[in-house]
């Protein structure tokens, strides 16, 4: 009787994973432990171990399929692997007694596999997007066969197409160079030249070093600066920051931000938006959840206050403040981070001013707010004191043209400017 095998949990908050290759036919005896199918979700790639050794008796899977946790991916005729093994434990005695009436025959020497046929028998992970495997595939390239030249050895489409454009000329790919590879890349050993002290990265470090990774590898990134003139929103925000206070808030300039963040994404939906490679599309979205960076001591969190569209600036302030505090204390959960349609991050209570943060995919922009300060502004024949706001905007620029995003940055500016107005809209 075969023994359905279905795809285990993937991990929290991931729903569903892309059939990358398939590792097993009908008739194949596997091991336990030994991978099935290789997947790729939105948080990474990997290989499906089966918990039973046996033969396969069916495939209810092939490449390019979107399966789901539950999802039967092979049925498996149990006690097989023993039995198909068990000749194995004779054929020492067999060849002993084969070379007792003739002497062996000199084996001829193999031919070395081809580098691209090497590379394709491997099972490991291959790191690529579904939109980059696919145009391997239409190419006619082994995608296993590519070098990768992004970070871990990750396969972009200029890798892909570097390599066919070797292979059509008769020569190999050259392999990525090892300072593309810092992953890869083997240390030397700093203990020649001092003491060190070695600490093991928390699971927030590594998911966020695996992600910002990844956004910066795929992403191209393009940043505009501006600075806003913020000196009536300040004398407000002091005006008014004991009320937000006795509601169980802070009246920050970042909550003030969120606010207009949420109108600006309505004047400019391309913003508010994810590209969708594998399918050619821009993804718009009539929903705006803004993300905000908070750094606690696990490292860099960013939850996500929702419809911010619909929120008043005091609302956003009392839940601003709720957020942090669980970000802080690490009570966060899965949901409290999901959803996110643009992100702030604001470093002014450090001291910095401009800087190029990272866009936060599947996002398409993201906003730095460095440290106010006063400066000398001349307009209409006079020189006067200004509370001047720097800030940076990150986009993608496969989605966002580059005066889209200055007109965006351009369009908060000027809301901050005269906030009040903003309010009306």
């Amino acid at each position: 009787m075969a023994t359905a095998f279905k795809l285990p949990e993937l991990g929290e908050g991931i729903k569903s994973a892309d059939v990358v290759s398939v590792l097993v036919k009908p008739g194949d005896v596997i091991k336990k432990d030994q991978g099935v199918i290789e997947i790729e979700s939105e948080k990474a790639s990997a290989e499906v171990p089966s918990p039973f050794a046996g033969k396969v008796a069916e495939v209810r899977v092939k490449e390019g399929d979107k399966i789901k946790p539950g999802q039967v991916i092979i049925t498996i005729e149990e006690g097989v692997a023993a039995a198909a093994a068990a000749p194995k434990q004779t054929a020492p005695a067999k060849a002993a007694e084969s070379k007792k009436q003739a002497p062996a025959a000199p084996e001829p020497p193999k031919a070395a596999p081809a580098p691209a046929a090497a590379a394709a028998s491997r099972k490991e992970p291959v790191f690529a997007s579904p939109s980059v495997r696919q145009f391997a595939r239409e190419i006619g390239v082994e995608v296993r066969s590519v070098p990768g030249s992004g970070p871990a050895g990750r396969i972009s489409l200029d890798d892909v197409k570097n390599h066919a454009r070797g292979l059509a000329a008769g020569q190999p790919a050259a392999p990525a160079p090892a300072t593309a590879r810092p992953a890869t890349t083997p240390l030397p050993d700093f203990t020649k030249f001092g003491e060190v002290t070695r600490e093991p990265m928390n699971a927030v470090r590594r998911a966020t070093a695996a992600h910002m990774a990844r956004c910066w590898a795929e992403i191209p990134h393009v940043t505009v600066f501006d600075r806003a003139d913020i000196t009536a929103v300040e004398e407000l925000r002091k005006q008014y920051k004991s009320k937000a206070e006795a509601a169980g808030g802070k009246l920050t300039l970042t909550a003030i931000l969120l606010k207009v963040a949420a109108t600006a994404l309505k004047a400019f939906p391309r913003i508010n938006a994810s590209v969708d490679l594998a399918k050619q599309e821009t993804v718009l979205k009539r929903y705006y959840h803004i993300g905000c960076a908070v750094d606690t001591p696990r490292g860099l969190v960013v939850p996500v206050i929702r419809d911010a569209d619909k929120k008043s600036i005091l609302q956003i302030a009392v839940e601003l403040a709720q957020v942090s505090e669980k970000a802080r204390a690490g009570k966060l959960g899965i949901n409290d981070m999901q959803g996110g349609t643009f992100t702030i991050t604001n470093l002014g209570g450090l001291g910095t001013t401009y800087f190029t943060p990272i866009v936060n995919a599947p996002e398409v922009a993201i906003l730095g707010v460095g440290r106010a300060a006063m400066e000398s502004d001349y307009a209409d024949g006079f020189c006067r004191p200004r509370l001047m706001l720097p800030l940076s905007l990150s986009f993608d620029h496969r989605v966002v043209d580059g005066a889209d995003g200055a007109r965006f940055l351009h369009w908060i500016v000027d809301a901050m400017e005269k906030l009040l107005l903003t309010a009306m809209e």
